[in-house]
Parts: C-alpha cells; sequence; structure tokens
C-alpha cells in the first residue's frame, strides 16, 4: 500500500475495481464530516456512458445534497480532474480536492486553484502506475476518455 491516507485509499480502491470491470482504473470518493458520502470510479466504457468520470460517479452516489454539505466537503480522485469534472467541483462549491496525481495526465488545476479551490497533489506511486499501465495497454480507449481526437 502506497498510501496511509484512508481516503486515498478507497479512491485508489474504487480505481481497481473500475479497471477489474473493464474500465478506465480512476476512482473518487466525496468526503463529509470525516465520512464518505459518495464513491464511485470511471463507468464510461461499463455503462456506455458520455458523463461517468469517477468524480462524477461520486457526486451521482452522493445523492443530492444540500450547498452546505459540498461547502464542507473534500473530493479525493486518483487523477487530476478533467474539465468537466473541474466544472462539477466548482458547480457545487466544494473547497479542497485531493489528487493522487497529475504526471500522466495535468487536468484543470490551475482553475480549480483560480477559483479559490485548495488542491493538493500526492504524487501517489500506485496511482501512476495504474494510470501508466492502463494507458500502455488501451491507448485508444484513454484518448477517447479525455477527448483527445484521433
Amino acid at each position: 500500500m502506497s498510501t496511509s491516507d484512508p481516503f486515498m485509499r478507497a479512491t485508489i480502491d474504487e480505481a481497481r475495481a473500475g479497471l477489474a470491470e473493464g474500465g478506465i482504473p480512476i476512482g473518487s470518493v466525496l468526503v463529509h464530516d470525516g465520512k464518505i458520502i459518495g464513491r464511485g470510479h470511471n463507468r464510461r466504457v461499463q455503462q456506455g456512458s458520455a458523463i461517468l468520470h469517477g468524480e462524477m460517479d461520486a457526486l451521482e452516489n452522493a445523492g443530492r445534497q444540500p450547498a452546505a454539505v459540498y461547502a464542507a466537503s473534500t473530493l479525493y480522485t486518483t487523477l487530476s480532474p478533467c474539465a468537466m469534472c473541474t466544472g462539477a467541483i466548482l458547480l457545487y462549491g466544494i473547497p479542497r480536492v485531493v489528487i493522487g496525481e497529475n504526471q500522466t495526465f495535468l487536468g484543470e488545476e490551475a482553475l480549480l486553484r483560480e477559483r479559490g479551490v485548495l488542491v493538493e497533489v500526492l504524487q501517489d506511486r500506485e496511482c501512476t502506475a495504474l494510470m501508466r499501465d492502463f494507458i500502455a495497454a488501451q491507448p485508444q480507449l484513454w484518448s477517447e476518455d479525455i477527448g483527445e481526437k484521433d
């Protein structure tokens, strides 16, 4: 185990679950008052979805929450959030995001910071290895997931 943070551990477990289902290994959890209230992983492949990235799945699984809950929550994710997930973070006013790694993909961290979100990047080796191995094995699927043109 490369991390002792139980919330990042849960996030990595979600990423591994997604990979085991034949999907992309990106996981996320939403934490409020020291408890996970939503967890998820990238399910675009499994569900044939256009939007179910790990962060979106965690938010969906948390269910509808009052604005005060989002404003006092932390979103954990194994990978730097893309533009879509960043938009959801900003829309719901989540003040803190903890990212497993941003070596394999650098999302919209600058925008999050510019808008006042506390962004912490752990550069977790396990998160990086999961993505590097996946990208090497499935480059076309990865490109589709992040919206790269052929």
